[in-house]
């Protein structure tokens, strides 16, 4: 799948591709390593678009959308969840009996979160917002995906100015740890 197009449609990739790496991790044995490489790439996958999805898709709809600060809260505090349950999966190993209950959490927790923002966080984005602003949201997203953290930082801030601001340096040291540790490299 590429990404491309508006914001919806790039943040609907992300979700597809999500859905593959929790498929794929099902898929593995229990004790394949490739379980841990699949975990680490979800994570990555998981931040980056929580980032992005914070940086410039809950401010659009704060913006745009009736009860729009409501509805960006509450997806908010879902990220918050999600980031705690991949941290405590980042110090888990696939052969921990809590490697799988914290899979499952996650899943359902993302699952949940997704058929939201696609069931009706995006339509009434769609409703509301000019398709020009829709397209430029996809631009600047799928920018803030390339400098986005690669782990989960449940402490950072989660709103702007200060999300903005601080996760380029926070992406930039994880970049660099996951090129040292080979993190995310797949093969």
């Amino acid at each position: 799948m590429g990404h491309e197009g508006n914001v919806i449609q790039e943040l609907m990739t992300d979700h597809r591709e999500v859905e593959g790496l929790f498929e794929q991790i099902g898929n593995q044995a229990a004790d394949a390593a490739t379980r841990r490489d699949l975990a680490d790439q979800l994570t990555m996958e998981l931040v980056r678009h929580s980032v992005a999805e914070e940086q410039h898709l809950y401010p659009a709809v704060r913006r745009y959308v009736d009860g729009g600060d409501d509805l960006a809260d509450k997806e908010i505090a879902d990220h918050s969840e999600v980031e705690r349950l991949l941290k405590e999966l980042e110090g888990c190993q696939p052969d921990d009996a809590r490697f799988d209950m914290l899979i499952a959490q996650l899943k359902s927790s993302v699952t949940a979160h997704v058929r939201d923002e696609e069931d009706r966080l995006f339509r009434l984005l769609a409703e509301a917002c000019p398709a020009e602003a829709l397209h430029e949201l996809g631009d600047k997203v799928r920018a803030a995906k390339k400098t986005a953290p690669t782990r989960p930082h449940p402490a950072a801030p989660d709103t702007p100015p200060l999300n903005k601001l601080l996760a380029p340096g926070a992406g930039m040291v994880d970049r660099f740890r996951d090129m040292l540790t080979g993190r995310g490299k797949q093969g």
